[in-house]
C-alpha cells in the first residue's frame, strides 16, 4: 500500500468510527485508539501535503482564524414557524390546510422542536462546502470553519445523496456537555454560561474554530431543500438524511390524524426532560412533498409547517418601576423594570407592557408581584398579578400625557392601539431612531456604523437625519470618544458602499409608517421608481396588491412633507438606487395584471415555484385555494380532484402549462 493509499484507508476508516460514536452513539473502538489513528493521519498529511483533502477527519480540531464572518444569501430562503398553543389552533391549522388541498388524505410528520441555533449546511457532489446562519431569513452569516469542527456534521457523505442540496437542523449543546462546561467555567472563577441555547449560538460566532472544536457541539438535522432530490415525503427525507451519514433523530413520527399528532405532542411534553438536549415543542408537518409545494408559503412561514410550543415556563416576581421607551415613528411602550428573576435560562430584568390597555386590562402597578413569561420562549411578557401581594398602599397607574423625550403632549388616535409623540422632525429618540433603522441590516446594512455610534455622531452635532451620512468625514470622525482613525475609515467606507443597495431596500430605509420589507417590495415592484411612487394617489396605491388604505395614506403624507422630499432629493445626488436595476427590469411585464392564478400539480417544463414566479414577475397574484376571484386554474399532472371540480361548478378557465407558457410569451394581454 503506498502513501496515497494509507491516508486515504485512514480517513475512510477514521469518517466511520467518527459516525458511529457521534450519529450512531455506538463505539467499536476506544478513544485512545481513534486518537492514535488520527495522530497518525495528521503525521502523514503532514508530510505529503500533496494529498490535501478538505474533507479529512484531522480538519475537526479547529485552529482557522476569522477575523470577520462573510454574510451570504440563503439560495433558499428560510422561513419561521406558525405557532400554535392548544389542540384548537392545530385543528384550525388542518381545516385550513384542507380547504387549500381539496378532498386528500393528508398525513403528518412529527418532530422535536430542538430549541438551539438554525444552520443551513450546502452539500456538493456529497462534500460540505459552506455553512450559513439563519440570519433574517434572507442571509446569514458564513461559519464553515466552525461548523466542521462539529463532529455529528459529515463532511463527506455516502448513499445515493443528489448532487446538490441544502440541508437545515440546528447546532445544539447537549445538557450533559453544557453542565460540563459550567463546572469548569465555575472552577476557573469565571461566571457561568446561561442557557444551552444562547450558548450554541454564540459558539458559532467566536473568531478561534481551535476554542469551537472543545465545545461539545452536535447538530440534529431536519430538512431538505434543492431541485431533483427525489424525495416525496417529509418521512422519506429523514430517512435519506440519516441513510446519507446526517445525524437525524429518530423519535420523528408519521400520524395520519390531529388525534394522533396531539398524542405526541402530549407526551413529549410530559418526557421532554428525559432527552439528552433541550426541546421547546413540537414541529408539525403536512408530509407530503408535492402537498406542501400546494400549500405553499405566506410572507412569512410556510403553510405546511406549524410548531406546537410548550407552555412557557412562568415566575414571579416584583415591578419596580414603568418607564416610556419611544420608537422611530412616536410610538410610546410602557416598559415594566423588574426585579431581576432567571427565567428560561436567562436573566429577565425588563417586560414589554404593550399599550396603556394593556395596563389597564391587568391592572398593573408599579410595586405588584407580577407573573412573567416569554412570549414564544424570547420575549418576556407580564401575564398577570399576584394580588394577594399588593402594597397597602398602591396606586392605579396613570398612563403618561406628554413624551418623557421632548414633553410634547400624545396623541391617540380612534382605533390606534398606541399613544404617539407628533414631534416626528424634533423628537431626538425619533431622529435617532429613524437612522439606527435606516442603517440596519435589512435596509442599508452600513458596515462600520452601529446605534451607539448613531447616537455619538447625533450628540456631537455631525448628523440630524440619514442624509447627513453621507456627507460625513473621516477627519470629523477621528476626534470623537471612542473612535480610532481605521473605525472612522471604516465607517466612511460602509457609508459610500451602500449606495448599492437596491431601490426596494431603500425605500424599506426610508422609514415609512407602515411601509416593513414585503410591503416595500411590492411597492418598488409597481412604481419601478421613486418618483412614480410620489406621484401616486391613496387610490392608485390601494389598487397594489396588500396595499390597504391605511398603507396609502402613510405614504401619501410622507412624500407630502418637504423635509422628507428634501432629504430623498438629497439622497439622489449622494447616489443611492431610486429605481429597480435594468436586470431586474427584464422579463416583468404587467399583462396579468388584475388577474389572479391558482397553480396545482405537477409540471414539465417549469418547477411550481418558477410558474408564481412567472405570474408575478408579469404583474399578476398567486392565489393559494380557488375562489370567484380566481381568474385560472394552472393544472398540472396530479393535481386534486376537488380542485378540478370547485374550479369547473365557479366557471374558471382550467389551462395547461403550456397554455400559460403560451399566454405570457405571445404578450397576450388578458
Amino acid at each position: 500500500m503506498n502513501i496515497q493509499e494509507q491516508i486515504e484507508a485512514l480517513r475512510t476508516e477514521l469518517r466511520e468510527h467518527n459516525h458511529n460514536y457521534y450519529v450512531l452513539d455506538k463505539p467499536t473502538i476506544s478513544d485512545y485508539e481513534f486518537d492514535m489513528k488520527l495522530k497518525a493521519l495528521q503525521e502523514l498529511e503532514a508530510k505529503h501535503p500533496e494529498f490535501y483533502d478538505a474533507t479529512s477527519p484531522t480538519l475537526r480540531v479547529g485552529g482557522d482564524i476569522t477575523k470577520s464572518f462573510k454574510t451570504i444569501v440563503h439560495e433558499h430562503r428560510m422561513y419561521s414557524l406558525d405557532n400554535s398553543y392548544s389542540k384548537e389552533d392545530l385543528e384550525d391549522w388542518e381545516k385550513r390546510n384542507q380547504r387549500i388541498l381539496g378532498d386528500v388524505e393528508v398525513e403528518f410528520t412529527c418532530e422535536l422542536k430542538y430549541d438551539g441555533a438554525s444552520i443551513n449546511l450546502t452539500y456538493e457532489d456529497g462534500q460540505l462546502i459552506k455553512a450559513v446562519t439563519r440570519g433574517d431569513g434572507f442571509q446569514g452569516d458564513e461559519v464553515t470553519t466552525n461548523i466542521k469542527t462539529i463532529r455529528s456534521v459529515p463532511l463527506k457523505l455516502t448513499g445515493d445523496y443528489p448532487p446538490k442540496f441544502d440541508i437545515r437542523g440546528e447546532i445544539i449543546l447537549p445538557l450533559d456537555g453544557f453542565a460540563k462546561m459550567n463546572e469548569e467555567r465555575v472552577a476557573a472563577g469565571d461566571d457561568p454560561y446561561m442557557n444551552p441555547r444562547n450558548t450554541a449560538s454564540g459558539s458559532l460566532k467566536l473568531q478561534d474554530s481551535a476554542a469551537v472544536a472543545q465545545r461539545p457541539l452536535d447538530c440534529l438535522l431536519y430538512g431538505i431543500v434543492g431541485p431533483n432530490t427525489g424525495i416525496t415525503s417529509q418521512f422519506q427525507m429523514l430517512e435519506k438524511a440519516r441513510n446519507w451519514g446526517f445525524k437525524v433523530p429518530t423519535i420523528a413520527k408519521l400520524c395520519k390524524s390531529t388525534s394522533e399528532v396531539l398524542a405526541f405532542v402530549d407526551y413529549w411534553d410530559e418526557h421532554r426532560h428525559d432527552l439528552p438536549y433541550e426541546i421547546d415543542g413540537v414541529v408539525v408537518k403536512v408530509n407530503n412533498i408535492q402537498h406542501q409545494e400546494e400549500l405553499g408559503y405566506t410572507a412569512k412561514s410556510p403553510r405546511w409547517a406549524m410548531a406546537y410550543k410548550f407552555k412557557a415556563e412562568q415566575v414571579s416576581t416584583v415591578l419596580n418601576e414603568i418607564t416610556y421607551q419611544v420608537g422611530r415613528t412616536g410610538a410610546i411602550t410602557p416598559v415594566a423594570n423588574l426585579e431581576p428573576v432567571l427565567l428560561a435560562g436567562t436573566t429577565v430584568k425588563r417586560a414589554s407592557l404593550h399599550n396603556a390597555d394593556q395596563i389597564e386590562k391587568l391592572d398593573i402597578r408599579e410595586g405588584d408581584t407580577v407573573y412573567v413569561e416569554k412570549g414564544g420562549e424570547i420575549i418576556p411578557k407580564i401575564v398577570g398579578v399576584d394580588l394577594s401581594k399588593r402594597p397597602a398602599d398602591s396606586k392605579p397607574t396613570e398612563y403618561i400625557t406628554h413624551c418623557p423625550e421632548c414633553g410634547t403632549e400624545l396623541l391617540r388616535t380612534q382605533g390606534d392601539a398606541k399613544h404617539y409623540c407628533t414631534n416626528f422632525y424634533g423628537c431626538p429618540t425619533q431622529i435617532t431612531g429613524r437612522i439606527q433603522h435606516f442603517i440596519s441590516r435589512k435596509a442599508m446594512d452600513i458596515e462600520g456604523l452601529g446605534g451607539e455610534t448613531v447616537e455619538l455622531l447625533f450628540k456631537e452635532g455631525l448628523i440630524r437625519n440619514y442624509a447627513d451620512l453621507y456627507i460625513l468625514t473621516k477627519e470629523q470622525i477621528v476626534p470623537l470618544e471612542r473612535m480610532a482613525e481605521k473605525s472612522a475609515e471604516n465607517l466612511v467606507k460602509g457609508v459610500a458602499e451602500s449606495v448599492n443597495i437596491p431601490f426596494e431596500r431603500v425605500l424599506f430605509a426610508l422609514g415609512i409608517r407602515f411601509v416593513g420589507e414585503t410591503v416595500a417590495k411590492k411597492l418598488a415592484k409597481a412604481y419601478k421608481n421613486i418618483d412614480a411612487l410620489m406621484a401616486a394617489t391613496i387610490d392608485e396605491l390601494k389598487v397594489v396588491d396588500e396595499i390597504g388604505e391605511r398603507i396609502a395614506q402613510s405614504v401619501v403624507e410622507f412624500f407630502q412633507n418637504e423635509r422628507n422630499l428634501e432629504n430623498i432629493n438629497r439622497l439622489k445626488d449622494y447616489g443611492l438606487q431610486f429605481e429597480i436595476s435594468a436586470d431586474k427590469l427584464l422579463n416583468q411585464t404587467e399583462i396579468l395584471k388584475g388577474k389572479t392564478f391558482v397553480v396545482s400539480g405537477v409540471f414539465e417544463l417549469l418547477s411550481r415555484n418558477e410558474l408564481k414566479k412567472l405570474i408575478e414577475d408579469n404583474g399578476g397574484k398567486v392565489g393559494s385555494s380557488i375562489s370567484s376571484k380566481t381568474a385560472f386554474l394552472v393544472a398540472g399532472d396530479k393535481m386534486g380532484p376537488s380542485k378540478r371540480t370547485k374550479a369547473e361548478t365557479l366557471g374558471i378557465p382550467i389551462i395547461s402549462e403550456h397554455d400559460f407558457l403560451n399566454m405570457v410569451n405571445e404578450g397576450f394581454n388578458l
